[in-house]
C-alpha cells in the first residue's frame, strides 16, 4: 500500500463489530437465492455487519446479482460491504468495501465511495497497525488470529498474545473509538478469548454459515460475545 500523507478521516456511520458474517462465495456457495436466506437468517439472528467475499472473480454480473440479493434480503437492517471490489460496490450502492493490505489505498476508496461509506481494513503486523492514524478507515479486522480452513495460511496466525499487541498499537495510532475485530479460526468455543484479548466483535465464515440453522448459530455467537464484553467492561 503506497504510503502518503493522509488524515485519518473516517466515514459518518459508526461500526458494530459484534458479529460480522463474511458471506464466502468458495465456501457458502454461488447460489443467490441461497446466499440471501442465509444472510437473512444470520441478521435475524443478530448479525450485526455482512460482506459479501469473492476472490478472482470470473463473472461480475453475476457477482453483482449476488450483493443485490444479500442486499434485498437484508433490508437495511445492517450494512452490507464488498470485499475489495470497490465498483462492484459502487455498482450495487453497497454500504462500502473491505480492503485487505494489497488492494486499493483506503484514501482512494474514501475518495471514490465518499464520507457516507464504511470501509474496513485487514491488519496483520505491528506495523501496519501503526499506519492506521493516516488511513480513512472505520473499522479494522486484525488476524489471522488462528488458523483457519476457510483460506490458505501464509502467514503463521498471530494467536491472542499477537493480537493484543497489534490491537494495542492500533488504538495507540487511532485512539480507542477505532473498533477492531478478530478474523481467522474463531467460533463459538473461543470468541470470548478474543474479546478477553481487545477485540470489539468477531469476523466469521464457517461459525457463522458452516452449519445450519445459521439464525441459532447467530445468536449462540452474539449471546457469548454480548457477556464477554460486559465481562470485559466489569473489569475495567
Amino acid at each position: 500500500m503506497a504510503a502518503s500523507a493522509i488524515s485519518a478521516t473516517a466515514g459518518s456511520r459508526p461500526v458494530d463489530l459484534r458479529l460480522y458474517g463474511l458471506l464466502d462465495v468458495g465456501i457458502c456457495g454461488s447460489d443467490g437465492d441461497h446466499l440471501a436466506r442465509l444472510a437473512a437468517d444470520a441478521v435475524t439472528g443478530g448479525a450485526t455487519l455482512l460482506q459479501y467475499r469473492e476472490k478472482d472473480i470470473p463473472d461480475a454480473r453475476a457477482a453483482l446479482a449476488r450483493i443485490r440479493a444479500i442486499q434485498a434480503a437484508v433490508g437495511g437492517r445492517v450494512p452490507v460491504l464488498v470485499n475489495d471490489r470497490v465498483d462492484l460496490a459502487l455498482a450495487a450502492g453497497a454500504d462500502g468495501v473491505h480492503l485487505g493490505q494489497s488492494d486499493l489505498h483506503p484514501a482512494e476508496a474514501r475518495r471514490l465511495l465518499g464520507e457516507g461509506a464504511i470501509i474496513g481494513l485487514t491488519v496483520k503486523t505491528a506495523a501496519q497497525a501503526d499506519e492506521l492514524y493516516r488511513l480513512p478507515v472505520d473499522y479494522a479486522c486484525i488476524g489471522g488470529v488462528f488458523a483457519t480452513t476457510s483460506k490458505d495460511n501464509p502467514d503463521p496466525p498471530v494467536g491472542l498474545d499477537g493480537f493484543a499487541r497489534i490491537a494495542f498499537r492500533a488504538r495507540l495510532a487511532r485512539g480507542a473509538s477505532l473498533p477492531l475485530g478478530a478474523i481467522a479460526g474463531i467460533g463459538l468455543h473461543n470468541a470470548a478469548d478474543v474479546i478477553g484479548a481487545g477485540a470489539d466483535g468477531i469476523a466469521v465464515i464457517t461459525a457463522l454459515f458452516g452449519t445450519e440453522p445459521v439464525r441459532q448459530r447467530a445468536r449462540e455467537l452474539c449471546a457469548a460475545i454480548d457477556a464477554a464484553l460486559a465481562a470485559r467492561g466489569a473489569a475495567r
